[in-house]
């Protein structure tokens, strides 16, 4: 299917290119903050500016997409991350932590220009292959989870200052993502804007897919972020801990190559049905035990769910609105999953210290019932089954 539309690949490639410099953010910038920072209770701080990063570009990013075209959006985004990575170099060699936490907000909005992604890919295909269309572009992830820790282990000290390398990396990888979008053959000439957010969210198909993405990002990044954590205070050592979140990626990014057929014959509803099943299994296996074999199979069904939801939510929005109506309906469901993202991402560290990762785990279940009632209302929209 990739090579049958040039454009799919690309978006394919792109998704890798973010993934490994997201990869190396997630992997470095925590621990930096932590050595630059004041005071250690700031060593999350820039994280938590490029969640705001994210946040504050999701809707102005999706508006002028709808303006100006997909591939003028989708640029924007790669630029920023270019002088993300450029800023995040210059304050770890200056040891300035306040230009080390300016860096986060550009790549933040590399983030949300990324997320964009699979409804790009979702436009280069006809109605009946959206569902594998958006699922290829997630799953390059795959590709990204095999080789960006290595990567960035080799750039970590590659110059004079520690980890500077690994930054001008990150930069040099959303340089070539910003050339291979510009190769980007522009999709419909965009319309008018049109669509209030009321009129979209009175629709059950659209409500219904915000509900299956927010929800089961939410829940994949309060697990994932409490994960390292709950199994430090099991005793389970630092390397345990790194091949746990690497199945736990696996899982997020390599059934994306079913989902898309699954979602394509199945509908959109029946598979957000069976991630919402296997996050309910995730959560059943994390009460079981706290051993090693627990917290991996329960990360891998973590981040399966997860991709199952997401692919199932995104193809379930595209059917629901139309061209006119696009820029708005996206950039909803984008502001959905990051503002969900935001919280669970702050409320984590304090939920496994002060609740226990058995009450965590507990606290997934009657989310996923929220989900239940509201896939209930999914119906079909112009003649797609979902």
């Amino acid at each position: 299917m990739l090579l049958r539309h040039p454009a799919l690949l690309k978006l394919f490639i792109a998704q890798t290119l973010y993934w490994s410099c997201s990869m190396i953010g997630i992997t470095l910038t925590a621990l930096i903050g932590l050595q630059l920072a004041p005071s250690n209770s700031l060593a999350s701080l820039p994280l938590a500016l490029l969640v705001l990063g994210n946040l504050l570009a999701v809707q102005p990013l999706s508006s002028f997409m709808q303006k100006r075209g997909r591939r003028p959006g989708l640029m924007l985004g790669a630029a920023a991350g270019v002088i993300g990575g450029l800023l995040f170099a210059a304050g770890v060699w200056l040891q300035s932590f306040e230009l080390f936490c300016l860096a986060a907000l550009p790549v933040g909005v590399y983030q949300a220009s990324a997320m964009y992604y699979r409804f790009a890919a979702l436009e280069t295909v006809d109605a009946q292959h959206k569902g594998r269309a958006a699922a290829w572009v997630i799953g390059g992830g795959v590709c990204a989870a095999l080789i960006a820790p290595s990567l960035t282990l080799w750039a970590r000290n590659l110059l004079p200052t520690p980890f500077v390398g690994a930054y001008l990396l990150l930069a040099v990888l959303a340089l070539l993502a910003l050339a291979l979008l510009a190769s980007l053959r522009e999709g419909a000439v965009p319309v008018t804007p049109r669509g209030e957010i009321g009129a979209l969210l009175s629709r059950p198909a659209i409500r219904s897919a915000l509900a299956i993405t927010a929800i089961g990002h939410g829940l994949m990044i309060l697990v994932m972020n409490a994960t390292p954590l709950a199994m430090s205070f099991c005793g389970l050592s630092l390397e345990n801990g790194a091949r746990v979140i690497q199945w736990h990626m696996l899982g997020m990014f390599l059934p994306a190559f079913i989902a898309g057929p699954l979602v394509d014959r199945l509908g959109g509803r029946r598979v957000a049905l069976a991630g919402i099943l296997i996050l309910a299994g995730s959560s059943a296996i994390a009460l079981s035990g706290q051993a090693m074999t627990h917290f991996l199979v329960s990360s891998l069904l973590l981040g399966t769910g997860w991709n199952l939801m997401l692919v199932a939510g995104t193809t379930l929005l595209g059917s629901a609105h139309t061209a006119e109506e696009r820029g708005r309906a996206q950039g909803l469901m984008e502001l959905a999953n990051g503002s969900v993202a935001a919280c669970a991402s702050f409320a984590s560290g304090a939920l496994i210290a002060g609740w226990g990762w058995s009450p965590l785990n507990l606290a997934m279940l009657p989310l996923l019932v929220i989900t239940l009632l509201a896939l209930r209302g999914a119906k079909a929209h112009q003649g797609v089954a979902l």
